[in-house]
């Protein structure tokens, strides 16, 4: 560590536990399986504590292992699942601050509808802020793929809402 930033396992949980808890949820869709994820990710960062050498590189390795993590335990439930795709109404209901109105339960539940790899880099750019050159370092995918990806999953979503949110659409 050469620039003399000492971790601090219970700050770094304390600062990033709702951040953390929040992507695996947006990207799962299950409170209980986010729980579980968040829970490895810390426990996996108390193992590699001594190798983040700054508070930005703390964040950035929590969101990587954070996504990494998600989509992981999306596809081992694929698997045991007899289908791809699952509908709206199956999903658990998201209880987070942003989805505390019945139209923003709906956008999480349509949020839950997209491809993981969208749908994580969907979550990462407008939850997380981040931008398309940070979400490619994150997920470490090309640049241009994470673009297609927020292009693709924005585009989907949008049809989606369309679809599923008549009754919030304002006609003109």
């Amino acid at each position: 560590m050469a620039s003399g930033w000492q971790p601090d396992f219970e700050q770094l949980v304390d600062q990033h536990q709702f951040m953390v808890f929040s992507l695996a949820l947006r990207i799962t869709g299950d409170s209980g399986l986010a729980e579980e994820i968040a829970q490895d990710v810390f426990l996996e960062m108390d193992r590699h504590l001594l190798q983040l050498d700054s508070p930005d590189h703390a964040l950035f390795w929590l969101r990587r292992v954070a996504v990494s993590r998600s989509t992981d335990a999306l596809r081992r439930r694929r698997v045991r699942r007899t289908g791809d795709w699952v509908e709206i109404s199956d999903h658990h209901h998201v209880t987070c601050e942003d989805s505390a109105s019945p139209l923003g339960t709906r956008i999480e539940q349509l949020l839950a509808t997209l491809p993981e790899t969208q749908r994580a880099a969907v979550v990462l750019r407008y939850q997380e802020d981040m931008t398309p050159e940070e979400i490619a370092a994150a997920l470490n995918a090309p640049l241009a793929t994470v673009k297609s990806h927020l292009q693709r999953g924005l585009k989907l979503l949008r049809a989606k809402a369309h679809h599923h949110l008549r009754e919030y659409i304002r006609e003109a």
